[in-house]
């Protein structure tokens, strides 16, 4: 019968590959949407040009579902398998900075903050609209960094079955 150590790491294993495949599919839309310039004419095009606002929604959803994984699921699991009690979320991602798996807990909560905002204000107004997609351009580029160090920490602090750590995931060049 398994440990509960056992049953923690599988958990954080199955957590792990799940944000691996989100980190793909928000790399693939991250690339779509931002393959041309974002501007204040580009946000007003959305009105009148469906497949860009499409484009956007699965971004949007992406980063949004993404963060909510990693945030609500991945971290809490990974202390978990740390033998740490995870605590709310703040604390969660505070330990997760002091271990160095998180650049920075004041940024990821930005992050969040922006992602409610960009969900909730849709392009209310066009310039601020504008300027929270370049945002989140960027806070895309927190959450695969963070995947990575978690993985990372994952095959050099943890004893895990390496062949089930999935793989690193990287944004296209744009």
């Amino acid at each position: 019968m398994p440990n509960g150590r056992t049953l923690a790491a599988e958990r954080f294993l199955q957590t792990l590959e799940i944000v691996y495949r989100e980190g793909k599919h928000l790399a693939y839309s991250w690339g779509r949407l931002y393959s041309e310039p974002i501007d204040v004419e580009w946000t007003e095009k959305l009105e009148t040009r469906p497949e860009l606002a499409e484009r956007l929604e699965a971004y949007l959803s992406r980063f949004g579902r993404m963060q909510d994984t990693m945030g609500g699921k991945l971290l809490p699991r990974w202390l978990t398998v740390l033998a740490e009690v995870p605590g709310s979320q703040i604390e969660t991602l505070n330990r997760a900075e002091r271990l160095d798996v998180l650049e920075s807990a004041e940024q990821w909560l930005a992050a969040r903050y922006l992602r409610n905002r960009l969900i909730h204000e849709y392009m209310e107004q066009a310039e601020r609209f504008t300027e929270d997609l370049l945002l989140a351009k960027e806070y895309s580029r927190l959450l695969i960094e963070t995947y990575n160090r978690i993985r990372e920490y994952a095959l050099t602090r943890m004893d895990l079955d390496a062949i089930r750590v999935p793989g690193r995931l990287r944004l296209p060049s744009a």
